[in-house]
């Protein structure tokens, strides 16, 4: 019961935090980066010592509402507002590189932690934890989110503050809270990539249970293994090239990569073939800038606050829809051959939207 009630508590903090993103931009925007990363350290830091104290099912609520204070002020969002100033040219490969290197977190931390808890104890390895992160989060944001390149007398991608370039194919950013949602430009990426992140994410919350039947336990080890692997080679790639070539060519070519990913998945007439599934679908596992850079604005005064409000608007949506759709369909009908289809049209759909949208050109890249 306590581990049903944990599950719901943790989709509890996607909520949450899905909430905090509407408006984490804004918050950004009137603090500073220094100031809410080092508040959403010390949110994450309190709310993983707490699980170490939980001895009912109700308290994990509170620990995970905590929680998603952090967790919605570091997220993904965060990170494209914090690099928004910095990067014009090469905002993809910068989001690339700092995605990868929350997942290497996660892969790193996790096996850490559960080697830290069997060596001194549940208790006492998240207060540890607890206060590594913290330590490490607050000096972080004290000695490197101070001012930002405007501050520094310097403009985008380390150019004269004086330099703007021009992005003929936007438009006005949005001002107003709620302009984003009345233009197509905005639905054109979001809406396709709720889709797609929908069946993404679904499909790797039921990747072990997926090709354990074809690989066994060590066999299913391996191939996550795989596709944590193939994910950061992936978006690596994705980052250098998302930047010279048409960003909706290059999301919509990530998309087509997974749906095929997803076929050889659900065919899997081999083991070979299961782990190339993995490869696959893992591969076109885009950084979010793949997706929301080709809205890309000039980062002039006065631009640099509307485009972070914009940034933050679409991540509730992603979230709701992230990790239902495979496991309902599955539990409907047993097997996991229509939830993959599902994925597949999902899919489909997302490239085929993002396609279509409005803003179809290249990123300028000099001497490119």
């Amino acid at each position: 019961m306590v581990g049903l009630r944990g599950v719901g508590a943790g989709h509890g903090v996607l909520r949450g935090g899905a909430l905090l993103t509407a408006v984490i931009g804004d918050v950004y925007d009137r603090l500073g980066p220094r100031v809410v990363v080092a508040a959403g350290a010390v949110a994450m830091a309190a709310g993983v010592a707490a699980l170490g104290v939980v001895t009912q099912p109700w308290q994990l609520y509170p620990a995970f509402l905590v929680m998603s204070m952090g967790w919605g002020s570091m997220s993904g969002a965060a990170i494209n507002i914090i690099l928004a100033p910095w990067f014009e040219r090469r905002r993809g490969l910068a989001v690339s590189i700092a995605f990868n290197g929350a997942t290497l977190g996660g892969v790193c931390i996790a096996p850490a932690l559960i080697a830290l808890i069997g060596a001194a104890g549940f208790t006492r390895a998240l207060a540890l934890a607890a206060v590594v992160l913290l330590v490490v989060l607050v000096a972080v944001a004290a000695c490197v989110m101070g001012r930002g390149p405007e501050g520094r007398g310097l403009g985008p991608d380390g150019d004269s503050q004086g330099v703007v370039r021009a992005d003929p194919s936007q438009g006005g950013a949005p001002g107003r809270r709620g302009d984003a949602l009345r233009t197509w430009r905005f639905w054109s990426v979001s809406a396709p990539f709720a889709l797609g992140l929908a069946a993404q994410v679904g499909v790797l919350t039921h990747m072990v249970a997926l090709v354990t039947p074809r690989l066994g336990a060590g066999g299913a080890a391996r191939a996550v293994s795989a596709t944590t692997a193939a994910a950061l080679i992936g978006r690596l790639a994705t980052g250098f090239v998302v930047d010279r070539l048409d960003r909706r060519l290059v999301s919509s070519a990530t998309l087509i990569i997974q749906i095929i990913g997803l076929g050889l998945l659900a065919w899997a007439p081999s083991v070979a073939v299961v782990y190339a599934g993995c490869a696959l679908f893992a591969w076109g596992r885009q950084p979010d800038d793949a997706a929301r850079s080709h809205s890309r604005r000039r980062v002039a005064a006065g631009k640099v606050r509307r485009a972070r409000r914009a940034r933050g608007r679409d991540q509730p949506i992603h979230v709701r829809l992230r990790a239902v759709l495979v496991g309902v369909l599955r539990d409907w009908t047993g097997a996991y051959g229509l939830a993959l289809g599902a994925c597949t049209l999902l899919q489909a759909v997302a490239a085929a939207m993002v396609l279509l949208g409005p803003g179809r050109t290249p990123s300028p890249v000099p001497g490119r």
